[in-house]
């Protein structure tokens, strides 16, 4: 166990190669407030796919540590993002996680803002007041084939080679004519590092989602990372038909590890994540010309994991709320024309990630309330089975490294 006052260093310095992080990391109020300020205030964050604002003036509100943070679409068409703050005294603007406005105005004075955040009104002001130098402050937003994403920094970090990366493969999946079908956000009471550890390993999936295991395969060249790039036959077969019909597939991952976009085949015969295996939506969301073309898997640290199918796709968003407790938030997209009860049904639709997700909640509390046992000692990874999980484990503590400032951490 982790002495009970370490500096960050001194614990980042003593993790053991091939084994899970030590107590502190997942229990620490200090880490986990280093976290946010190394890696959640710092690089690009997964928001929602853009088709949640549909309209002028749709917006969706977010909350990620100490900020506070709304995304809009303009008079223009385009998605912006501000900070949610009024620039008089520093009221929220917004108090609802989503809506739709003509202008922002702020609740408390009424100083109003266009769209795009410019101040347009702000009431009995000085002869000399200056509404162009109080607009609200922007926050950084790109829309990638339909995902967007922000970044709270005020440099950040590149975010064209990653969109250039999957923006091919997103391409076929046509998400701007897509629709939300169901949303659902779940709080687990785990440390963030441990809801992304148990996402990155399929070496849990057969004792505990008996829906998934229908359809995913538990196979680890598909359920791991594979840096080296070489995969089974079968899968490198699978990887050749997709991009020989159009459909980008081969695995490409960041070199630094923060992403990774491959198509990786279902189980033999399953088209989609159902209880038989078949497609959920009749009218399909994408171009992908064959049923059987599996699940294009995209993650990108520290925020999502995803899967793009034939008929539909799903989106997943990871945002830690405290040193113990993590939202996640599931979307389903499907194709805007489809029609539930025609096209679709919901709970066929649903069933299989609403069940694993609620059983992935079960697993990530199990894991803390282990770790906060005194007892509590890091294992050793799989190397068969949890290759991603140290894969994440690097990379989370190769940002660590590189951004922290020496301080003395009160661990649990």
């Amino acid at each position: 166990m982790a002495s009970q006052t370490a500096p960050l260093s001194e614990l980042i310095g003593h993790h053991r190669p091939g084994h899970a992080l030590q107590q502190p990391f997942y229990t620490s109020p200090e880490i986990y407030e280093a976290d946010l300020e190394a890696i959640f205030y710092r690089e690009w964050l997964y928001a929602f796919p853009a088709c949640l604002l549909d309209k002028t003036g749709s917006y969706q509100r977010l909350r990620i540590g100490a900020y506070d943070v709304i995304v809009i679409r303009d008079g223009q068409g385009e998605i912006r993002a501000f900070h949610n703050t009024c620039r008089h005294r520093g009221s929220v603007i917004c108090s609802a996680t989503k809506g739709r406005v003509a202008k922002l105005t702020c609740p408390y004075h009424q100083w109003t803002y266009d769209l795009d955040g410019r101040l347009i009104w702000a009431r009995d002001m000085a002869a000399d007041f200056d509404a162009t130098k109080h607009g609200l402050k922007p926050v950084q937003c790109r829309d990638v084939a339909g995902l967007v994403y922000i970044c709270l920094a005020e440099d950040a970090p590149d975010f064209d080679a990653f969109a250039e990366t999957v923006r091919p493969y997103l391409g076929v999946h046509d998400l701007s004519n897509a629709k939300v079908a169901h949303q659902s956000t779940i709080i687990e009471k785990g440390n963030w590092k441990l809801v992304w550890e148990n996402n990155r390993e399929c070496y849990h999936c057969a004792g505990n989602h008996p829906d998934l295991c229908r359809t995913y395969p538990e196979d680890p060249s598909i359920t791991g990372v594979n840096p080296d790039g070489t995969f089974p036959e079968k899968v490198e077969t699978h990887f050749n038909r997709m991009e020989a019909a159009g459909a980008p597939s081969r695995f490409r991952m960041a070199q630094d590890g923060q992403y990774r976009v491959a198509r990786m085949p279902l189980l033999d015969g399953a088209e989609s994540y159902t209880i038989n295996g078949k497609i959920a939506v009749q009218k399909r969301l994408g171009q992908v010309p064959t049923l059987d073309a599996g699940t294009l898997l995209l993650f990108h640290y520290p925020t999502t994991w995803n899967h793009f199918l034939t008929d539909h796709s799903i989106t997943f968003r990871v945002t830690p709320i405290g040193p113990q407790e993590t939202e996640v938030q599931t979307t389903w997209l499907v194709n805007k024309d489809a029609v539930e009860g025609v096209d679709y049904d919901l709970e066929n639709l649903t069933r299989v990630w609403t069940h694993t997700n609620d059983e992935d909640r079960r697993v990530v509390e199990d894991n803390q309330q282990g770790i906060n046992s005194p007892a509590y000692e890091p294992g050793p990874y799989s190397t068969t089975h949890e290759d991603g999980v140290l894969q994440f484990v690097n990379w989370y503590l190769d940002r660590m490294r590189s951004t922290h400032a020496p301080q003395t951490l009160a661990a649990e």
